[in-house]
């Protein structure tokens, strides 16, 4: 077993259970690509058995902080049977959810979705790609199916030195599959969809956000970043007379038209616009002065601004625009879903980013609620990385 050993000091991070070790902090020691090696302090002292990442700033990835603990096919089993064991106690309205969500389920750079009889999975660091052989039978064997399709296509495969791969791994069949969520159904492909195929982790967001347009009688509803409308089918369903939808892909916009279809609306509720969403939102604005109607909700869920915290700066910019046009588009009394999904944004600077706009748009607003990934989308105490997606719901003062 090779050994690397860290410099003196940097072992606090791993005593924490925190489980990333970067470059600068190993004094000596290495290994192959995904290679499982043991990490020790400057002392000597054990810290963990961690997978090797030579061309990756964080370089080691901890598997278990248990000195006994062998780091085989068996161990991979039990953290899938326990990831998935914890879920089965969650509340989940749907028949797709995360199963394996990496560093807060003990698998670093794995992250598994089942939509119906349907296995997604992406291998985002060299240590699972080592043991993808095994992980596969593992997931297969704890959920008794016999499809997995590999998504492995995300910009981390980059930083970890590895190519992108998809297609099936097990099985094979039809990638175009229909889910259920709450009341609603939804369509959603595998191998071309965002993601492993759809925004998991906005189920109970887009639940909040119909009973928020029932409670508060909500009848125009703008949708920026639609997607493939899975908030404006909340819309729908929490009773809005229009909703629109507004993104920049005519095939997401084609989706979330059959969407509305599907769940039994009447289409004439329902406007798609292929648009660029600022620019939108500018010209909404500037109709204001020719008679143009505000908004009585507004749904703000852009893309990743800033991946990391050396994109904050400029991120924060582009939040606090669209936030500032969005307060100014809304009614007195009007509703406002705004999101980020950057992990270089923490819920403090977002809520500072949002305040700020606020104030530029002359307006204030009650915050209703916090938002945040589903629960199946787990943050542990010990990484607090993990908190990716946060949210407010507010109302227009």
């Amino acid at each position: 077993m090779k050994t690397v050993r860290l410099r003196p000091g940097k072992e606090r991070a791993l005593q924490k259970r925190h489980p990333w070790v970067f470059e600068s902090a190993i004094a000596k020691g290495g290994g192959d690509a995904g290679e499982t090696v043991r990490v020790e302090s400057a002392e000597g002292e054990f810290l963990c058995w961690a997978a090797f990442s030579p061309k990756s700033q964080i370089r080691l990835r901890a598997w278990s902080f248990d000195e006994a603990e062998r780091i085989d096919a068996a161990f991979f089993a039990r953290r899938i049977e326990r990831a998935m064991a914890w879920r089965e106690r969650l509340a989940i309205a749907s028949d797709a959810r995360r199963l394996i969500h990496a560093e807060a389920d003990g698998l670093p750079g794995l992250v598994v979705d089942r939509y119906g009889d349907t296995l997604v999975a992406q291998f985002g660091s060299t240590g699972v790609e080592r043991w993808k052989g095994a992980i596969a039978d593992a997931l297969l064997a704890a959920t008794g199916l016999t499809r997995l399709y590999e998504r492995s296509d995300t910009q981390s495969r980059e930083w970890e030195g590895l190519p992108a791969t998809t297609g099936w791994l097990r099985g094979s069949g039809e990638t175009a599959l229909t889910m259920r969520e709450h009341d609603w159904r939804l369509t959603l492909d595998i191998a071309t969809g965002h993601k492993t195929g759809y925004y998991l982790d906005q189920r109970d967001s887009r639940q909040r956000f119909a009973e928020a347009v029932r409670q508060f009688g909500c009848q125009r509803v703008l949708n920026c970043f639609s997607y493939t409308g899975g908030f404006s089918v909340a819309a729908l369903a929490g009773g809005a007379q229009e909703v629109i939808s507004v993104d920049s892909s005519g095939l997401a916009l084609e989706r979330a038209r059959a969407h509305v279809e599907l769940n039994g609306f009447d289409r004439a509720r329902h406007q798609a616009w292929d648009a660029d969403v600022n620019a939108t939102l500018r010209r909404c604005l500037s109709e204001l002065k020719e008679g143009g109607q505000r908004f009585d909700a507004i749904v703000l869920d852009p893309p990743k601004f800033a991946p990391t915290a050396a994109h904050a700066e400029r991120a924060a910019r582009a939040y606090k625009d669209i936030n500032r046009l969005a307060f100014m588009l809304l009614k007195d009394g009007g509703l406002l879903y705004t999101f980020s999904c950057s992990g270089g944004i923490p819920p403090d600077l977002f809520h500072k980013i949002v305040a700020g706009a606020g104030l530029d748009a002359g307006v204030d607003g009650y915050i209703l609620d916090r938002l945040a990934a589903a629960p199946d989308h787990p943050q542990t105490v010990c990484f607090p990385e993990g908190e990716y997606l946060k949210g407010l719901a507010i109302l227009k003062a």
